[in-house]
């Protein structure tokens, strides 16, 4: 029977998520005959894991659901069996890659990979916990609904199944290795009060996330519509590309993969940094690798943390290092891009080795394009007033490292690639699925 992973990363409090994924676990297994592993991976305290804890035991028992709640403690210790299987270079820092002491989108989803590894799993579906799913006639939208219908298969055999195709004739003959939908409700990225209290300094400050070259229509239609999905339209009927998705198109809570992407390489490792985990969805795009966008869109909100005064300045800081972040991902992107299908081996397979060679030539590039950055934020934020000065002085007094990691996370996540293979393999490797 094939095997799929439906995985949660959390370290905040969403038990009403996990009784709702759980559904679409129970859903999904029913409607295509597949074993869904659940996989809760929890980073929160104390008082909220005990919380998720009775929302996964609280989950009716489903015939071809298997879940699995993994608090930090169980992580770790999978973790430290599948790098010593590995063989590793430098096992304790691949360990702190892996499950770092500050939040790091990407390496939860790396954990995922690596579990799903070791259970057999065919593809990783995430969703995140801050989403819920959208009703129709009375019953949740599943993403779930694509993802298992296309991954894996051979695009000219997904093609009959879609809406439409775009998919470049050269690539039908290849598998599906990805299916994405977008969102709708609140911006993926929290900046709509920068927009509410400055239409012109939201315009510069988004605008550093567009990579440079674009003429200026475009740059003003792509800062328009960053981060806002598909807007707030209700889901009506399903409609499909068959295509090299575009990475602008789909979010990551609303993602399947198929473990012939995840397997040869990781996302980017960085910490408080938004948006570290859309790496592959470049990459298959870049290496026209078929996939399937959708409009079953997860529902986003804002959790109240995040309003909080901490949770505004620690968010506003990831935001920051995301703007650091892409001027490095620009340079990765721009060389895969031009890469094409040459990014694939003869078995159309990524070339990690190719890949983490554009991701260590991005360490080496001027930084003095993120230090005009950081002095944007700054002049910006302090024109803002509301709680953003506090936010600029905060940036001002990190400034230093701030640009110093965004250089290191690209350097680390090279060293991960360079890893990755050996590390999926030993997850794979039988019997370590004991060590869950």
């Amino acid at each position: 029977m094939r095997r799929v992973c439906l995985t949660l990363p959390t370290h905040r409090a969403c038990a009403a998520t996990i009784a709702a994924v759980g559904g679409e676990a129970a859903w999904g297994a029913r409607e295509f005959g597949v074993e869904v592993h659940l996989l809760v991976l929890d980073s929160s305290a104390a008082p909220v894991l005990a919380e998720h804890r009775a929302a996964v035991a609280a989950l009716p028992p489903s015939p071809g659901v298997v879940v699995h709640h993994l608090d930090e403690s169980e992580q770790r210790r999978f973790l430290r069996e599948v790098i010593n299987r590995s063989g590793v270079a430098a096992p304790d820092r691949v360990l702190d890659l892996m499950l770092p002491s500050r939040v790091s989108y990407g390496a939860c989803t790396n954990r995922a990979f690596l579990i799903a590894e070791a259970l057999g799993c065919a593809s990783v579906h995430r969703r995140d916990s801050d989403s819920s799913y959208q009703i129709l006639d009375g019953e949740p939208v599943h993403p779930f609904h694509h993802e298992l219908g296309s991954l894996g298969r051979r695009a000219a055999d997904v093609r009959p199944l879609v809406t439409r195709s775009r998919l470049d004739p050269a690539s039908e003959d290849r598998p599906v290795a990805l299916v994405g939908g977008s969102f709708t409700g609140a911006m993926s990225v929290d900046v709509s009060d920068i927009r509410r209290l400055d239409p012109d300094v939201f315009h510069e400050v988004v605008g550093l996330s567009v990579p440079a070259g674009y003429p200026e229509v475009w740059r003003g239609h792509l800062i328009e519509e960053s981060f806002r999905g598909s807007g707030t339209s209700p889901f009506t009927g399903d409609r499909t590309t068959l295509c090299a998705v575009s990475p602008t198109r789909v979010d990551m809570c609303n993602i399947g993969l198929d473990r012939s992407v995840y397997g040869r390489i990781p996302l980017p490792p960085a910490t408080d940094t938004i948006g570290s985990d859309y790496f592959l969805i470049h990459l298959a795009h870049d290496a026209a690798l078929p996939g399937v966008l959708h409009n079953r869109d997860i529902v986003n909100f804002h959790t109240e943390e995040r309003r909080s005064d901490t949770g505004f300045l620690a968010y506003q800081l990831r935001f920051a290092k995301f703007l650091l972040s892409r001027h490095h991902l620009d340079s990765v992107h721009a060389a895969t891009a031009a890469a094409g299908a040459s990014l694939l081996d003869a078995e159309g397979r990524v070339r990690a080795g190719a890949v983490a060679g554009f991701v260590r030539d991005s360490t080496r590039i001027d930084r003095a394009e993120n230090a005009r950055r950081l002095d944007v934020l700054d002049r910006c934020y302090r024109t803002l007033g509301d709680r953003y000065p506090a936010v600029a002085d905060a940036l001002a007094a990190r400034r230093g490292r701030l640009l110093d990691e965004a250089r290191d996370d690209m350097a680390a996540f090279a060293f991960l690639i360079d890893g990755w293979e050996a590390l999926s393999d030993a997850s794979a490797s039988a019997g370590l699925v004991t060590a869950l």
